[in-house]
């Protein structure tokens, strides 16, 4: 069982998230506007949010940065707008997944799984004190930690999961169907841009040192070193 807190100012999809949600078990919370999902989200542990964007008073981009100074919840963010601009500014602040209205509930459910199971996978197998360097670039796997020229770059949780995930995989051709379902936990129908877009955030991220990660055409990536 997880603790989610869906967060919309539409009472109909509130609950319609929430009676998948507790039918698979879970403990679900709920906030109508970004100001109370803030203060829930610092008082209580939640395993999960489900943010929409467009929201009166304070929208769900502005409410996750705030999120994100006290806390590192996974956070899946809904939209009805799909352009790049907004997913961008979206995974900025560090949202793990963006789902465009209208959706499905059930994939949505599905979406939620991947990421709680995702976590608890990369939580129990980082080794203990695992540290690598390459040049400038240095990347504490347990820690969750990466540097650049001695600096801490600070980056969304799905960046460092997929700079982690290619790192441990290096000089190895990483197919974007491998790396989505690895990486996201699931198999993504449809448009593939979620992973050009962090790969596009990942290399501004590492500056000089995104020669690290080299496009394979026709295939995906490879993290050579």
């Amino acid at each position: 069982m997880a603790r989610l807190l869906i967060v919309d100012d539409e009472e109909k999809i509130r609950e319609m998230i929430k009676k998948y949600a507790v039918f698979e078990g879970h403990e679900v919370a709920e906030a109508s506007d970004g100001f109370t999902a803030v203060k829930m989200a610092e008082e209580n542990d939640y395993d999960l949010i489900v943010m929409d964007v467009m929201m009166p008073e304070l929208d769900g981009f502005s409410a996750v940065k705030a999120i994100r100074k006290v806390k590192q919840t996974p956070v899946i963010m809904l939209s009805a707008r799909g352009e790049e601009y907004d997913r961008i500014h979206g995974f900025e602040v560090g949202v793990d997944d963006y789902v465009i209205k209208p959706f499905s509930v059930k994939e949505l459910m599905m979406r939620i799984q991947a990421i709680l199971s995702r976590r608890k996978e990369v939580a129990t197998s980082e080794s203990n004190n695992e540290i690598v360097s390459y040049e400038g670039l240095t990347i504490d796997y347990t820690a969750r930690i990466v540097t650049v020229d001695g600096q801490r770059v600070e980056m969304s949780p799905k960046e460092y999961e997929l700079l982690f995930f290619l790192s441990r995989n290096k000089n190895i051709a990483l197919s974007r169907e491998r790396l989505l379902t690895e990486v996201w936990g699931y198999d993504y129908y449809g448009d593939d841009r979620t992973l050009d877009t962090h790969i596009k955030l990942l290399r501004r991220s590492l500056g000089q040192y995104q020669k690290y990660i080299v496009t394979v055409r026709g295939v995906g990536y490879r993290f050579e070193a």
